[in-house]
């Protein structure tokens, strides 16, 4: 599917102090030279901010990274998690429209984004809250038709619970994500068939909706406040300064291989180390080709 940049854009970007720092804060997650490799985070926090993803928020993270903007574009261009224009205030409706999901009913679903919200993708709605859009596989083909708002999936939709969970959006409440007919998670509609030892005592939702519930953030934009932002590996750029647990640590004295990876090390627990060479496991000496082994261990053999 071809994804093109909106056609009306803003002259200009800067995250904010907050935001920089904690991009800056990513961006020391990796080797010298290899800062590139957070364009993803970045990106997505410069659309969390604006709320949806610029020309010139692209070239603004581009620049950050000292990488070429056309890696940047190309990034932004090919993941559906950029939002490419703008979007509703309250909420952007992504519908699954691959195989499952089709068969399954995704058509009706459009139907009901077209006539509630706005006749074409990526259109925002008049009063500028909503907007929709078709995208590819999202992963819960077990639980279609599905669609995901904001950060959480709502599955097992029809016409009329899509009509419900819009109208819901629209007058300030955040609805429960997951399955939407009374289904736990991915099994079969009727109850699990397998493993059901324990049902009895499980809890009422699946641990994915009841984060989701605990956060209560599913269109909130990511602000920070949701969860402390921590860069362990780098405590000048901490943001939350919640004492954390020390992490592994690149190796002292162990450069950069021909990789560009760094050997990481962590504290043992024991002396166990490789036998040397020449040793079996057990500790018994072992020849190489033209070698005998005696008590002193390998030796060469007579010519």
């Amino acid at each position: 599917m071809l994804r093109r940049l909106h056609h009306d854009q803003p002259a200009s970007f800067a995250f904010t102090p907050a935001n920089l720092k904690w991009a800056r804060g990513q961006m020391t997650k990796y080797p010298e030279g290899r800062q590139a490799s957070a364009i993803i985070p970045l990106l997505f926090r410069a659309q969390e901010q604006e709320g949806w993803l610029t020309r010139a928020a692209i070239e603004y993270v581009a620049d950050l990274l000292d990488m070429p903007r056309i890696r940047a574009l190309e990034v932004a261009t090919f993941y559906f998690m950029f939002q490419l224009s703008p979007v509703g205030s309250v909420a952007h409706i992504q519908i699954c429209g691959t195989t499952t999901c089709m068969i399954c009913g995704a058509e009706d679903l459009i139907a009901v984004c077209r006539e509630l919200i706005a006749p074409n993708p990526h259109q925002v709605s008049a009063d500028g809250r909503f907007s929709w859009e078709e995208v590819e596989c999202l992963g819960a083909c077990t639980n279609a038709p599905m669609a995901q708002i904001g950060k959480d999936n709502y599955e097992d939709l029809t016409p009329d619970v899509l009509r419900d969970l819009i109208g819901r959006f629209a007058a300030g409440e955040v609805p429960r994500p997951g399955p939407q007919n009374g289904r736990f998670g991915a099994e079969a509609k009727g109850g699990p068939t397998a493993l059901t030892e324990g049902l009895e005592d499980r809890a009422e939702f699946n641990f994915s909706v009841q984060r989701a519930l605990d956060l209560g953030d599913t269109i909130k934009r990511i602000d920070g406040t949701e969860v402390p932002l921590r860069t362990p590996w780098n405590p000048q750029a901490e943001i939350d300064e919640t004492p954390h647990q020390p992490e592994p640590e690149p190796g002292h004295d162990h450069p950069i291989d021909s990789t560009g990876i760094t050997t990481e090390e962590a504290p043992v627990k024991s002396a166990a180390r490789m036998p040397d060479r020449g040793t079996a496991p057990g500790g018994t000496a072992t020849a190489e080709p033209g070698q005998q082994v005696n008590e002193d261990g390998p030796q060469d053999e007579a010519k």
